[in-house]
């Protein structure tokens, strides 16, 4: 064994052993229960960076410690390789998207492996590879053919300038981001999948995943938001015609409370109301230069114009007049909204603005509350409550019902008129998948004039990109193409025209999961897939938690339905790890605080950086990075490997342990390490909280370095101890253990070795030390026998010199035993 400690050595050789023997490659035929460990795939951006260091470190000890249990493991990694920043790096360096992207991917795939991640590499998956998303356009075709994918207009942000849509995070202050011109709200023509069709179970089911944490169902279940109100219309006529303009309420409650009702500018009676009102037709247009994100939209000043027309109140039949309103969403609801100032701090506010009736039709009930007159400045606390504090004032014959009580009343009067009902709402809107962009998987259909919308045939699958385009940022790449556009119609054979708009990224992101199971399938995914479905455990950061997450939640549905897997959900348990920090805030090139992983590696080694990415803070907590911490880990690791050296340097094997012959300290240290394997199996198995379980080892190489004990039942218990660390540090730092495990005389391979059992024998104990509190403070222990009573304990405290002279024969009012703990007496 080499004195000193090399790790550059030392994990060159593991690593080459590991990639020889194919140690990593994943099978069904395996012996042993199957266990699914996936980390979140990367973007192709260039280099690593700690947050990834630290997702895919997190998912490579647990499918180490899950193979150490027996399971057959998989843990498969690849590459969510489409985007936008491959089209912008085309732009700003002159070279290739698919250049760009897979010289990204050669880069990063080495650091991955130099880190020392066991990952099956036989199943990477590119999602830019025709091979990947042609069976993703097979499966767009089979849902279109269902009726889940529909096409219509809807707002994009729109560039002008660029003549290209633009995503919610490339419009800052309202401008483009790359050409800084004012952005404007445009109608297009886009696609759509109907995720909306499953709304209730995607909410419903989240009930069932006990394996994920509260906040992220929490999360995914506002995003899906299901209401229950009243949808209900005002009449009114236009043109010589009878309208109805509808709305959705979950305070219909407040109906009688409506002074005025506001339209989105994109809504149809704005679009009436503006042919003949130049003013009008300017505000919406200045409307449209907002963007689309409901989150900027809430925040921008309420502004607003009157239509001119009026409708019908349903139930009071008083005319009420129609607003256009800046801060209604087309998009959401019916474009539309009842507008009661009383209870509503968005209307309020706006009727402020505009001079418009405030009329209050709900009283709160509540002590305290009954005495206040309602006023503009008071008016907060009459804010609808949905309970019994608060009943209808002002509001004709449904004066003094409660909120439940109107709600039905009130829905049932408007159903007798055929004005509207009850209704089940939700926030979730349909995903559209669109996007006009070169660097995206084409989306397969093409238009005829005579044959309207025609599916790409399965036979002419994938609709590959083409690789000569033109990448100025003037216009989508593939609509300037000379001939990607261009087809003949598959039902006719007359010429047609290609679809140019690309898929959403979030489409490859939402089924990769399903498709490391069975990549080299003929089909999109064959019966493999349902061995190891569904992940046992899924491992990214909580930015994901929506989005991501409910996407592939719902794909995972759409493949079920289809026939293609027999699992409701593709996510069994959840691991939302927390992000890295340096001087309090996240790490990112644009604040120059960025540690290259690689320097850490190329200096210290990939276990020392693995290591400190794990002992730092528990996985959900935020990292902060301690340039002292990288040292101290190595420090660690130089000082385990000192450890065995002087073990194993004389050369003497360790005979086999004794234990019907053990000294008193020999068995109080393997009690320590035997308590240490307990406590570090529950951290792994059970808590996750790996720093915690790197803690009890360190503290257990402290007492190794302390214990010196050159007979051979010192010997041996010495070599157990040291066998049972490199375990229990080997799915975290496993090159380093894979040597210490051949220095120790082990001729199996570690990574064939199985986790450590506490011996239960080795944790009984014939003595216990307690703490003695006076008063709650910490006066001193005791030792007492491990099957004492509580009587033998206190008087063993009472009787201990050292407290005797404390309590200076005062008599203890009350002695509290808090067993194998502590003894508290109160004087």
């Amino acid at each position: 064994m080499q004195e000193n400690y090399k790790p550059l050595v030392v994990e060159q050789e593991v690593q080459r052993i590991w990639e020889e023997t194919g140690v990593f490659g994943a099978s069904e035929t395996s012996q042993g229960e199957k266990y699914y460990c996936l980390s979140m795939f990367p973007y192709p951006s260039g280099k690593l960076h700690m947050g990834h260091v630290r997702n895919y470190t997190i998912g490579d000890v647990i499918s180490r410690y899950q193979r150490m249990l027996g399971k057959n493991v998989l843990q498969p990694m690849g590459w969510d390789a489409f985007g936008l920043p491959a089209e912008n790096a085309a732009m700003q360096h002159g070279v290739h998207p698919a250049d760009w992207t897979y010289e990204n991917i050669a880069y990063m795939k080495g650091q991955l492996q130099r880190l020392g991640f066991g990952y099956d590499w036989n199943r990477e998956i590119a999602t830019c590879d025709p091979s990947y998303y042609r069976w993703e356009q097979w499966f767009f075709l089979k849902l279109l053919e269902k009726g889940l994918v529909y096409k219509k207009t809807a707002p994009v942000n729109w560039c002008p300038n660029d003549m290209t849509v633009l995503a919610n995070e490339q419009v800052i202050d309202g401008c483009c981001w790359r050409c800084d011109t004012q952005v404007e709200r445009k109608e297009i023509a886009q696609w759509f999948l109907k995720i909306t069709d499953y709304a209730d179970e995607l909410l419903s089911a989240l009930e069932s995943l006990d394996g994920w944490p509260e906040q992220v169902k929490t999360m995914q279940a506002n995003w899906i938001g299901k209401s229950y109100g009243v949808r209900f219309a005002f009449p009114y006529e236009l043109d010589g015609k009878r309208e109805l303009l509808w709305v959705f309420t979950t305070r219909a409650d407040t109906i009688m409370g409506v002074t005025f009702c506001a339209v989105a500018p994109e809504h149809p009676l704005a679009a009436r109301a503006a042919r003949n009102n130049p003013e009008l037709a300017a505000f919406i247009h200045e409307c449209e230069q907002t963007g689309t994100a409901e989150a900027d939209i809430a925040t921008l000043e309420k502004k607003g114009m009157p239509t001119g027309i009026r409708v019908t109140h349903p139930l009071t039949g008083t005319q009420v007049p129609v607003w256009v309103g800046n801060y209604v969403l087309m998009s959401y609801g019916e474009g539309a909204v009842m507008a009661v100032p009383a209870h509503d701090e968005r209307d309020f506010h706006f009727a402020q603005r505009y001079h418009l009736p405030t009329l209050q039709v709900l009283e709160n009930k509540r002590p305290g509350k009954d005495d206040k007159p309602f006023d503009t400045i008071t008016w907060q606390d009459w804010y609808a409550a949905k309970d019994d504090s608060m009943v209808l004032i002002n509001s004709g014959k449904y004066d003094g019902l409660t909120h439940k009580q109107a709600i039905d009343t009130i829905a049932g009067d408007l159903k007798a008129k055929g004005l509207g009902d009850k209704h089940v709402r939700f926030r979730l809107r349909d995903w559209g998948v669109s996007r006009q962009r070169y660097w995206g998987a084409p989306i397969p259909v093409i238009y005829c004039d005579d044959c309207g919308t025609v599916p790409v045939p399965e036979k002419d699958l994938p609709v590959e990109l083409p690789r000569d385009v033109v990448l100025d940022g003037s216009q989508s790449p593939l609509v300037a193409h000379p001939t990607f556009s261009k087809t003949t119609c598959p039902s006719c054979g007359k010429p047609a025209r290609r679809e140019t708009d690309t898929f959403d990224t979030f489409m490859e992101s939402s089924w990769y999961f399903a498709k490391f199971t069975c990549k080299d399938a003929e089909t999109m995914l064959d019966a493999r897939a349902n061995y190891w479905l569904p992940v046992d455990h899924y491992i990214g950061g909580i930015e994901h938690a929506i989005l991501h997450l409910l996407y592939a939640r719902f794909y995972n549905k759409l493949l079920r339905d289809e026939g293609l897997l027999a699992p409701d959900e593709p996510f069994k348990n959840l691991l939302t790890q927390g992000m890295v920090l340096k001087d309090g805030s996240k790490m990112s090139k644009s604040k120059g605080n960025t540690v290259d992983p690689q320097a850490l590696i190329d200096q210290y080694g990939a276990d020392t950086v693995r290591l400190f990415i794990m002992f730092a803070a528990p996985p959900e907590q935020s990292l902060e990075w301690s340039d002292s911490g990288v040292e101290g880990a190595f420090r660690f690791l130089k000082r385990l490997w000192k450890l065995v050296y002087q073990h194993v340097e004389p050369g003497q094997p360790a005979k086999a342990l004794d234990k019907a012959a053990l000294t008193k300290e020999q068995v109080d240290l393997r009690r320590q390490l035997h308590q240490t394997i307990a406590k570090v199996s529950d951290d792994f198995g059970r808590r996750f909280t790996f720093n915690t379980a790197i803690a009890a080892n360190m503290e257990l190489v402290n007492s190794l370095y302390k214990f010196s004990d050159a007979s051979d039942n010192g010997r041996a218990l010495l070599q157990e101890a040291l066998e049972a660390i490199v375990l229990m540090l080997s799915p975290i730092v496993p090159h380093v253990c894979h040597q210490l495990w051949q220095d120790l005389g082990r001729t199996d391979a570690l990574i064939g070795a199985a986790w450590p059992a506490a011996d239960p024998s080795a944790l009984a104990q014939d003595t216990l030390e307690m703490v003695v509190q006076i008063n709650g403070k910490l006066r001193g222990k005791i030792s007492v026998p491990a099957a004492a009573s509580n009587q033998e304990i206190e008087a063993l405290a009472l009787n201990n010199k050292h407290i005797a002279c404390l309590l200076e024969n005062q008599a203890a009012k009350k002695i509290i035993v808090v067993p194998k703990k502590l003894v508290n007496i109160v004087i």
